[in-house]
């Protein structure tokens, strides 16, 4: 029974925030909704958050918008979207992601939200890999 269990245990998709610095500093999270993607560019210099969704595509909707919930609750929204030919990505570009990171760092929560299209992240075990973010040498926020 227990080599059972841990044969299941093994079987199951173990997600974590990672964080990796080349070729820009990225930080990833993917579930069974979707990917989640903030990178920064320092040659540009540019912030980017990108969500692809795993079984569905992003509506058409003029704005888009992010919630996060827990610890220090807010939401951020913008018009200055893009969504993917397949529809399946959105990113959204800026010079400044103080607002992001800091929603992601210190909430439980994250959703992205475009018309009636909601994804949540999970950001539990989020802290290491925002901290090495934050640290990497482009892109120098705290």
């Amino acid at each position: 029974m227990r080599t059972l269990i841990a044969l299941l245990l093994l079987t199951t998709p173990a997600y974590a925030w990672e964080f990796t610095p080349l070729p820009v500093c990225t930080l990833t999270e993917t579930t069974d909704e979707g990917t989640m993607t903030v990178t920064y560019d320092a040659s540009l210099p540019e912030y980017a958050i990108t969500i692809t969704l795993a079984d569905t595509t992003w509506p058409d909707a003029l704005t888009f918008g992010m919630a996060f919930a827990g610890g220090d609750a807010l939401s951020i929204g913008t018009n200055r979207h893009i969504i993917s030919g397949d529809g399946r990505t959105l990113t959204v570009r800026d010079r400044g992601f103080g607002n992001v990171l800091n929603g992601l760092e210190f909430n439980t929560r994250a959703y992205a939200i475009a018309d009636d299209v909601t994804v949540g992240f999970d950001l539990e075990g989020i802290a290491p890999a925002m901290a090495a973010f934050r640290d990497c040498p482009a892109v120098n926020m705290t």
